[in-house]
């Protein structure tokens, strides 16, 4: 009687398990941020530093961004504040904590630079509007120039006036951020633009709010997001007036991302700030080259 042929067994290959250093490299890499450009740049302990402690900065932002019941977002935070505690005391648990600690002391990263950018995020969870300019510098101080100061730390900081250029660059890309979002922030019932500044030009929240309705490209919108960007290429242009000459190569990264964003936001200004129903990006070959050409040129 012929014998049935005998099927191999099987084994599933073992699962390798990830390293904090290898998960916060997959979270740059996956988030497409313009960031991630500027880090592969830097030698490879500030790169292992900076992606580290970006990691981070997402992981706390996607809570906001991606758990709709703010009840268990404001728990997820509570979690994060506990963590940062805990890391500060020498036992991390999350990976991005893990591979944040060892890099603290070489860099000065506290406890407080990561509990403003939590700060920052709770205030996203608590508050959809802005009645000024001044109360919205104060939440990008806490997600945006708070991060440029650890960044310039990170990259090699010498001079005091660094810090002031590395918080005017952190408030001007998250301007150009809250710019190309208008549309993606107003399907959450969030918008970032000032209040009085909506008055200013005569622009409804209604009018953001609901963007699909063939009046919100009005001319008064436009106007409104022209003055916008003005505010935000001006502060761009400030920041690097306040960069200190002996600083300029070590904060490379700085200017690949300030170059990054500025070409975003001519981008968005040249498709006539069409940014209620759409987000505008830059292609990743061409974050690419201009983090390149800005290395080779160091501004």
């Amino acid at each position: 009687m012929p014998t049935q042929p005998v099927t191999p067994v099987r084994t599933a290959k073992p699962v390798r398990p990830v390293t904090p250093e290898q998960y916060v490299q997959d979270k740059a890499a996956r988030s497409g941020s313009s960031f991630y450009y500027a880090f592969l740049f830097l030698e490879p302990e500030r790169r292992a530093a900076i992606t580290a402690f970006y990691a981070f900065c997402r992981e706390v932002d996607d809570v906001v961004d991606e758990v709709s019941d703010p009840g268990v977002a404001a728990a997820k935070l509570a979690w994060w504040r506990s963590e940062v505690a805990a890391t500060f005391a020498g036992t991390p648990t999350h990976p991005a904590t893990r591979a944040l600690w060892p890099h603290r002391e070489r860099f000065g990263i506290a406890a407080e630079h990561l509990l403003a950018v939590i700060e920052g995020c709770q205030m996203d969870l608590e508050q959809t509007r802005f009645l000024d300019f001044a109360g919205l510098a104060h939440y990008c101080h806490l997600v945006a120039g708070v991060v440029g100061e650890v960044a310039c730390n990170i990259f090699g900081r010498t001079q005091e006036g660094t810090l002031r250029y590395a918080h005017r660059l952190g408030l001007a890309m998250q301007l150009t951020n809250i710019i190309r979002d208008v549309g993606e922030d107003a399907r959450r019932g969030r918008i970032y633009l000032p209040l009085d500044e909506l008055r200013r030009f005569d622009v409804k929240p209604a009018e953001i709010l609901q963007r699909s309705a063939p009046w919100g490209y009005s001319d008064r919108f436009t106007a409104l997001m022209r003055f916008q960007g003005e505010r935000a290429e001006a502060t761009f242009a400030a920041a690097l007036a306040e960069l200190p000459a002996a600083d300029r190569e070590s904060q490379k990264p700085g200017l690949m991302m300030a170059n990054i964003y500025r070409a975003l936001l001519a981008e968005i200004e040249r498709g006539g700030w069409r940014v209620l129903h759409q987000r505008t990006s830059l292609t990743p070959l061409r974050k690419l080259w201009i983090a390149a050409r800005t290395h080779l040129r160091a501004r």
